[in-house]
């Protein structure tokens, strides 16, 4: 894997470090963006997370993984948390956690799934649920110091599992060179001309980058959704080390 581009070297990632909560801000019913300050955070790279860790107090601890959601802001890191049924992490984190309550965490951690402003080629971002929280990180980093044109096809059950849909929303329409898309599985929007299904070969098509103008795909969500992503861009024709994958557990669309 690629050394990442962070002071500090691999000693201090791997060093837990304790954060304060001292924002959130509801996504969806049961997704929430928290904002974190972390003393002596080392900076990070759009599409690395960190790991979150809990502790009781008979000392039992819990530690998830998260991906970073925003750009580097000094001490300030976000992440966006999807509430997983009977998941310990994530259940504290989206309904007890409050500003002012401590965690530790640690990282930035990957350094393959990551996208930076010095990549000009076109780049495609396809995201399955909450897989979208890296490549928000992708997008938000872009904006402003890059012209590498984005393409985000953005896979959901039903349009209020919508992750970041206002902001989204805005910067498509301010934004030229982004261009975002909507899949829905199970319920469509009343305006919606897709019939509701899981993400196909024509969606990858339609709203997808042509494999000749060689973009680099990231692809991020539940494990089957980005084995059937990465197997459908290569079958258009993509170079597979410019397909970046990113996975998590069951849950999603």
């Amino acid at each position: 894997m690629a050394r990442t581009a962070i002071s500090g070297g691999l000693k201090l990632r791997r060093t837990w470090r304790p954060a304060v909560l001292v924002e959130q801000r509801p996504e969806t019913p049961s997704a929430y963006t928290l904002v974190l300050d972390v003393p002596g955070w080392p900076g990070h790279l759009a599409g690395q997370h960190l790991d979150v860790r809990l502790t009781a107090p008979d000392g039992y601890q819990a530690a998830r993984s998260y991906s970073l959601a925003a750009p580097a802001d000094g001490e300030h890191v976000e992440i966006t948390v999807q509430r997983v049924p009977e998941g310990e992490v994530s259940s504290y984190l989206v309904g007890d956690a409050r500003p002012g309550d401590s965690v530790e965490i640690r990282g930035p951690v990957g350094g393959w799934f990551v996208w930076r402003p010095e990549q000009i080629n076109p780049v495609l971002l396809v995201a399955g649920g909450s897989g979208v929280v890296p490549l928000m990180a992708m997008i938000r980093t872009r904006a402003g110091v890059s012209s590498a044109p984005f393409r985000l096809i953005y896979s959901v059950r039903e349009p209020g599992d919508r992750i970041y849909h206002d902001e989204l929303g805005r910067r498509d329409a301010e934004d030229g060179g982004l261009d975002v898309t909507f899949v829905y599985t199970r319920s469509a929007p009343a305006d919606s001309s897709r019939p509701v299904g899981r993400i196909s070969l024509d969606d990858l098509v339609s709203h997808g980058w042509p494999a000749e103008v060689e973009p680099t795909c990231y692809v991020c969500g539940p494990t089957g959704f980005v084995e059937a992503v990465a197997d459908l861009l290569i079958f258009l024709g993509h170079d597979p080390s410019r397909i970046r994958t990113e996975r998590f557990g069951p849950s999603g669309p």
